[in-house]
């Protein structure tokens, strides 16, 4: 729900499987001009800087991942498995 005024931010997340999540993000810019709200994508780009700085902070124990489960690469099946099974509540790794 959103207020008469609020503004809803469609992140890049996952879609379709050619296009993606493009469509959505077309049909939220189409829509805008007609509702009250203000409609409006999220793009992540990639900085190599950021990255460096977010590693940083993992080594250094400011920041710590949560890993909901390891499984090894030979269970890449069982892997995507639960991820399409159960909401994840952290990241699922695959360890080579």
């Amino acid at each position: 729900m959103l207020t008469p005024k609020g503004v809803y931010v469609s992140s890049s997340g996952s879609g379709g499987p050619v296009l993606g999540p493009i469509p959505r993000l077309v049909a939220a810019t189409l829509v805008s001009p007609f509702v009250s709200q203000r409609l409006r994508g999220l793009f992540a780009t990639h900085d190599v800087e950021d990255l460096a700085h977010l590693a940083a902070l993992v080594v250094a124990g400011r920041i710590t991942p949560v890993i909901e489960r390891t499984y090894p690469l030979c269970e890449t099946p069982d892997a995507i498995r639960s991820l399409e099974a159960e909401h994840a509540r952290g990241k699922i790794v695959l360890t080579v």
